[in-house]
């Protein structure tokens, strides 16, 4: 079963649901804004991504957070309850293939994880 994670409206979401559809790969949309991550699943996340790379500091939801929501990303329990609450400050989209994490879009990333389907 494949598993796509993020927000129907980003970019890349739309990109990465785009490409799947047309190479016919059959998959489950789960849309942060209806049922926002649970902490097991950003906790599960990170036990294969870094936390570097699932939490998006570079994007308008980060710039807007307080000093003090930062600063809750210093510690990963902290950055877990972050990304549990502001869902947008995660890197998307977050594929779920076979029990393994990718984050972020990029053709040549999902015919590499596709190839061997």
């Amino acid at each position: 079963m494949i598993e796509l994670y993020g927000i129907p409206n980003c970019a890349t979401v739309k990109k990465a649901r785009a490409w799947l559809t047309e190479n016919g790969v059959e998959h489950t949309f789960h849309d942060f804004k209806k049922s926002v991550p649970t902490p097991e699943f950003v906790s599960g996340c990170l036990k294969q991504v870094s936390l570097a790379i699932l939490l998006n500091k570079r994007g308008t939801t980060w710039r807007n957070l307080s000093a003090e929501q930062q600063a809750q990303a210093d510690t990963e329990a902290g950055a877990i309850a972050l990304m549990c609450a502001h869902p947008s400050v995660m890197k998307r989209p977050v594929l779920v293939r076979d029990n393994q994490v990718y984050v972020g879009f990029s053709e040549e990333m999902y015919q590499q994880i596709f190839q061997a389907a």
